[in-house]
Formats: structure tokens, C-alpha cells, sequence
């Protein structure tokens, strides 16, 4: 490898060495052994560690790489190894007994430029029934969640479906390669409210209520001089009409 570049971090894995890289985003890969892991990058990765016992002793091997990339956008991708005929007897014995299918990823940033802040501290594992993987034909989820610095602080494996319903599986071709969503969320940001805009729009609401406010308090305020005006014309036109009458008569 050359020199000179990002520094590298290096797993030794079965057969290949493992070259390490990272970054943010969402994407869904799989590979075979024979593939061999993608090295042509910038930047460095994450091993995807798996363990499946019949025992339930965890026994943890490397099943892949997150392979972080930096620039402006932050990518990451996930490069996995084929299971062995060896690993997919085992994981169908462990779906047998109701066991359990774990993955692990170590805890560091996933931002290249902070790989000095915090070293590497502990692991952090999650684990689904290994016979929902096997129904699932080896298609899962795995979400990393980080802090608002871009460090590790979670990971989350779902199967798709995730129930066991008792399917057996009779094809071990199903079993050979991971068929993987893998989703990477940080923290963000409430929407901050439009100050200015929303005291204008409460200005305007204002604005439109006052008019008939304005209307309704003048005739509050000036009901009884309108209503004696409307009797005081009604009684005086009623007195009229009777006078005329006995005018005429005496004519």
C-alpha cells in the first residue's frame, strides 16, 4: 500500500487482509469470499463481526467491512464474505434450537477526521432469533446510530420478515450470501420556527378580526339611541293616521 495517505487501519481476515475505511449514508451490499473485499478508497473501515452457537457462546468472526469514504459527501458501504458451507450448517443447527444470531461493530467515529479524539472503546452488539434469519434467506437491516460528533453510540439488526414461522429452508444456496439494508442515523435538528413570518401572519389574523370588532362594539354601544329613534318615528307616524280620519268625517 502506499504512503503518504489517511491513515490505515488493518484486520487481518480469512484469506484476505482487511484494509479499513469510513463514512456516512445508506446502502445494501454483498459479496462473495472469492470477491475479496473492495481496498480502492479513501479513507478507512469498520469490521461486521457475526457469532452463532449452538452452545449461545459467543464466538465472534468477521462477516464483512463498513467501508467509510470521505469528501463532501460522506458514503458508506458494506462488503460482505459469502457464509461457508461449515457457517450455513451452523446456522441452520442454531435455528433448530431457537438460538440466537449476533453482530458486533466497535466503538469509533465514523468521521475520518476524528479518529484521534476518542480511541476505540468496547463493542457494540445486537442480536436477532437465528431462525428468522434463516427464513429470511439471510436478508436483514442493520442500522448504526450515532452522536451528533459521529460516534457509534448504537447498532440495531431486524430480519426481513422478522417472525419465525417454522419454514424450512431445503435450499442451501438461499444461505450463501447476505442480502443487507444498511442504514446509518444521527441526530438532527428541530425545525426552528419563522419568528418574523409567523408575527406577521398573527398581525394580519389581527387586522382581519378587528373590522367587525369595530362594527359590533358601535351598535353595542349605541343600541337604545337607535332603537328610541325607530319608536319615537313609529309612534309619531301612528298618531297622524287617526287625526286625518276624524277630520274628514266632520266635513
Amino acid at each position: 500500500m502506499a504512503s503518504g495517505g489517511p491513515s490505515f487501519l488493518l484486520l487481518s481476515m480469512v484469506p484476505t487482509i482487511l484494509l479499513l475505511c469510513i463514512d456516512f449514508a445508506c446502502c445494501n451490499t454483498g459479496r462473495r469470499t472469492s470477491d475479496g473485499l473492495d481496498t480502492d478508497f479513501t479513507g478507512f473501515s469498520v469490521p461486521l463481526e457475526h457469532s452463532f452457537e449452538v452452545d449461545d457462546v459467543s464466538q465472534f468472526r468477521v462477516r464483512g467491512a463498513l467501508q467509510l469514504r470521505g469528501g463532501r459527501e460522506t458514503s458508506v458501504s458494506l462488503s460482505q464474505n459469502q457464509l461457508s458451507e461449515e457457517d450455513r450448517s451452523t446456522l441452520k443447527e442454531v435455528a433448530a434450537v431457537d438460538g440466537l444470531y449476533r453482530i458486533r461493530v466497535p466503538r469509533v467515529s465514523l468521521s475520518a477526521d476524528r479518529q484521534s479524539d476518542r480511541p476505540m472503546d468496547g463493542f457494540l452488539t445486537a442480536f436477532v432469533r437465528a431462525c428468522s434469519l434463516v427464513e429470511s434467506h439471510l436478508s436483514d437491516v442493520i442500522t448504526l446510530h450515532t452522536d451528533v460528533s459521529g460516534f457509534l453510540i448504537g447498532v440495531s439488526i431486524v430480519t426481513i420478515p422478522g417472525a419465525c414461522r417454522g419454514t424450512e429452508v431445503e435450499d442451501e444456496v438461499d444461505l450463501e450470501a447476505f442480502n443487507t439494508t444498511l442504514n446509518v442515523i444521527a441526530p438532527t435538528n428541530a425545525p426552528q420556527p419563522e419568528t418574523a413570518l409567523f408575527i406577521e401572519r398573527m398581525d394580519m389574523e389581527n387586522e382581519k378580526r378587528g373590522k367587525p370588532q369595530e362594527q359590533k362594539s358601535f351598535f353595542a354601544k349605541y343600541w337604545y339611541l337607535i332603537l328610541g329613534g325607530a319608536i319615537f318615528l313609529m309612534a309619531s307616524s301612528s298618531a297622524q293616521a287617526p287625526a286625518g280620519g276624524a277630520e274628514e268625517q266632520q266635513s
